[in-house]
């Protein structure tokens, strides 16, 4: 029996490759004499990146970002590195594997025992971060394809008011917070899934997320960076980390002169004015400011959580089985007359709804836990800020936020005190 299967295999496999002539395993019907079979099509081979040649190039935009941010100080070097990069991994690659939708993965990764995360996936969360931690944001500089489009578009900057840009400094952590519980209950990936440049990159995809990014890159034309300030979950973890950074970028190789040409030249707002002048007669104010903060602070944070718990049974919503339960339970209540693709193999997996109300009353509770940590998360991060806010710092010069700054290097250009910058000497010589 052994060699009489043995042969049919051989017989088959010989029929299918026999002189690239099509072989059935069933004869084909007649369809009369006019009838002119079609050739078999094969599906074109496509030869992968392998995921090291993407490290590799990422190390390397990041080593030269740097180099062109705290070395040369050339904002052209950093915008036409801004062009590699988009080009690169933004329509090549068309945005994947990107460290801002790597939170997800990460998150998932943590929360989820069997999940699956490649190392790719996780170098390219940690790396820029590393890099931040040594030079500053070098990846937002002219790495991040996200990053790069804004830049390259951004013609008549706009300056927001402070406040307005303090307000809108939250959405970050708010979105870091969500992406996060979302991702690691199993719900949704939402930074991928409302990610407005994506689209873009891949030039199709939902005619709402193509029209988002366009509306984006509109604003990005007058407002600096609007998707980086104000919504990047990345963006927020990079800025922590360059609070901690060894370099920075520095707005003057020299000694500064308060001219205030590169305050001016910033679209972020992310350079701070000299207060050394100012200190006296706002020390009391701010210290009262700054205890206000103190007290108010467990009552922001203990606001927070219960906003997110309150709100939890509508965030469950957004994980598949808990959809599927509350609509199995609308058919079966005649509420709804049709059904749909996923109630329907429901039914036909043989499934008990007790089993999927069970399911789904444990995510609920999973996310109703996660939503209590990300209103503390939430709460903090705003508490902190606002104690930050209240607290005064001594400045003698204009120098760059690092928390803000993300090293456009626009401001070198400005600096009359950098040598490059000084016109050239009657002899020629510059």
């Amino acid at each position: 029996m052994r060699l009489i299967a043995a042969g049919i295999l051989v017989l088959l496999s010989t029929a299918v490759g026999a002189s690239g002539k099509e072989a059935f395993k069933y004869p084909p019907p007649d369809l009369g004499s006019d009838y002119v079979q079609p050739p078999a099509s094969m599906p074109e081979i496509t030869h992968e990146i392998p995921p090291i040649v993407d490290i590799a190039i990422l190390a390397a935009a990041l080593t030269l970002a740097a180099f062109l941010a705290l070395k040369l100080r050339s904002r052209k070097g950093i915008w036409m590195l801004c062009v590699a990069s988009l080009v690169y991994f933004g329509f090549y690659r068309q945005g994947c594997v990107c460290p801002i939708g790597a939170i997800q993965s990460m998150a998932e990764a943590v929360f989820n025992p069997a999940a699956v995360i490649s190392l790719g996936v996780i170098v390219f969360f940690i790396l820029p971060l590393v890099f931040t931690l040594f030079f500053g944001r070098a990846f937002c500089a002219s790495v991040c394809p996200l990053g790069a489009m804004q830049e390259l578009v951004l013609f008549r900057p706009f300056r927001l008011p402070g406040l307005l840009r303090h307000a809108l400094g939250i959405l970050p952590c708010v979105y870091l917070a969500l992406a996060v519980l979302f991702a690691a209950t199993g719900s949704a990936y939402v930074i991928c899934r409302y990610d407005p440049f994506i689209a873009l990159f891949r030039l199709n995809g939902p005619a709402g997320m193509l029209i988002l990014g366009a509306c984006f890159l509109v604003i990005s034309m007058f407002v600096g960076r609007p998707y980086c300030r104000f919504l990047c979950p990345y963006g927020l973890l990079l800025g922590w980390a360059s609070k901690l950074s060894w370099r920075r970028v520095t707005i003057t190789p020299d000694e500064c002169i308060k001219c205030r040409l590169c305050e001016n030249a910033c679209p972020f707002g992310a350079i701070e004015a000299p207060n050394i002048d100012k200190l006296p007669e706002n020390r009391k104010r701010g210290m009262l400011g700054l205890l206000c903060m103190l007290v108010a602070a467990p009552l922001i944070v203990a606001g927070s959580v219960w906003i997110m718990v309150y709100t939890a049974p509508s965030m469950a919503r957004m994980h598949p089985t808990v959809r599927l339960a509350e609509r199995i339970k609308r058919e079966e209540a005649r509420e709804v007359s049709d059904t749909t693709d996923a109630s329907q193999a429901f039914r036909e997996s043989g499934r008990s709804t007790e089993e999927l109300d069970t399911e789904a009353a444990e995510i609920r509770g999973n996310v109703a836990r996660g939503g209590g940590w990300a209103g503390a998360f939430i709460g903090l991060v705003i508490a902190l800020k606002l104690i930050a806010l209240s607290t005064r710092r001594t400045r003698e010069d204009y120098q760059a936020d690092r928390t803000s700054c993300v090293a456009c290097g626009r401001c070198f250009e400005f600096c009359p005190v950098d040598p490059r910058n000084r016109p050239p000497r009657d002899g020629g010589d510059s």
